[in-house]
C-alpha cells in the first residue's frame, strides 16, 4: 500500500495527518479501547510509504489539562476520556513520531482547530492531506471540512480511520466524499 507513488490524483506537495493514534483507543483495558487493530495496522503501513516517499508526516493528539479534562469538549461528548492518565495518553508506538516529525497537540475534534496545523502545513507548501486516524466524534470528518476551509484538498484512507461505533463513521465517510474530498479504499 503506497498512495504516494502517483497513483492517486494528489497534488504537487502530500503530506500525511494521523490523528489521534493513541493508546487510549487500542490498549486492551483501556475506556475506548476498540476491538481491533486493523485501523491502526492500515495507519502504520501508510506511515511507512509516506516516509519512504519523503512527504511530511503530522501526528496529533489530545492535550489534557488537570483532571483529565481537555476544556470541555471532550469531557461532555466522550466522557471515558476523563479517565487517560499515563500513558493512555500517549501515541502508539506502532506509529510514534520519527525525528523532525510534528506532533501537533489539540483540544478539539478537528486538527486543525485551535492548532498551528494550517500554518504548518502552508510553510510547508502542502496542498493535499492524506488523512487517517481515530473518529470517535467525527474528528476525521472535522478535519477534512476544515482542511477544505483552509485551501487543502483532503483524502481520507477508509481503512486507516476507525471509530468505535460503526454507524456514525461511515455517515461521516460518506459525508466527506459526498462534500468534501475523496475516500481512498
Amino acid at each position: 500500500m503506497n498512495p504516494f507513488d502517483g497513483t492517486l490524483p494528489f497534488g504537487e506537495r502530500p503530506a500525511l495527518i494521523l490523528i489521534d493514534l493513541m493508546r487510549a483507543y487500542f490498549e486492551p483495558g483501556a475506556d475506548l479501547y476498540m476491538g481491533s487493530r486493523d485501523c491502526l495496522d492500515s495507519a502504520a503501513r501508510v506511515l511507512s510509504a509516506a516516509r519512504a516517499a519523503g512527504v511530511p508526516v503530522v501526528h496529533t493528539r489530545v492535550a489534557f489539562g488537570a483532571g483529565g479534562l481537555d476544556g470541555g469538549l471532550f469531557y461532555r461528548k466522550v466522557p471515558p476520556l476523563r479517565h487517560l492518565a499515563g500513558p493512555l495518553g500517549e501515541l502508539m508506538p506502532e506509529v510514534a513520531p520519527a525525528d523532525g516529525e510534528v506532533v501537533i497537540v489539540k483540544q478539539y475534534a478537528s486538527a486543525f482547530f485551535g492548532t498551528t496545523l494550517a500554518s504548518t502545513l502552508t510553510a510547508l507548501r502542502v496542498d493535499t492531506l492524506l488523512i487517517a486516524g481515530v473518529s470517535t466524534s467525527g474528528c476525521v470528518r472535522a478535519s477534512a471540512v476544515d482542511a477544505v476551509q483552509h485551501g487543502f484538498v483532503p483524502v481520507v484512507v477508509r481503512q486507516a480511520v476507525g471509530d468505535r461505533d460503526p454507524g456514525p463513521h461511515e455517515a461521516n465517510l460518506f459525508d466527506i466524499g459526498a462534500k468534501y474530498g475523496e475516500i481512498w479504499d
